[in-house]
């Protein structure tokens, strides 16, 4: 069974896509929030396995997210996504706690669960 997802981005028509893309392919999302204050508490009251961060958010940086969701106890996994490339990222990305990076047009079920194995 696919695990629960929490989708985190400032931009709607991505969570809306993102949301019916993953559920399409088995994944349960719980929630979305449109920001990185929004999205600590989303996590922190619904509780799922994974969450989908934008890296690009108006009030927080979607690194400082993370840090803050993987030091909870029952840390989700953080999955990082942005409409920039990886390699935009990549020193951040080395030294980040999220479980990996898909970028937003590669977004897929099957890349979401290539990352959490």
């Amino acid at each position: 069974m696919a695990p629960s997802v929490l989708i985190v981005d400032d931009h709607a028509d991505f969570r809306t896509f993102a949301r019916a893309l993953l559920q399409r392919d088995g994944f349960d999302v719980v929630g979305e929030a449109p920001d990185g204050e929004s999205g600590l508490v989303a996590a922190r009251s619904l509780k799922p396995g994974v969450v989908l961060l934008d890296v690009q958010l108006p009030d927080l940086d979607g690194f400082d997210v993370c840090e803050r969701l993987v030091d909870d106890q029952d840390a989700p996994v953080v999955v990082l996504t942005s409409s920039r490339a990886e390699a935009s990222y990549r020193g951040r990305l080395e030294s980040s706690r999220a479980a990996g990076f898909v970028p937003k047009d590669e977004l897929s079920g099957a890349a979401l669960t290539a990352l959490l194995r």
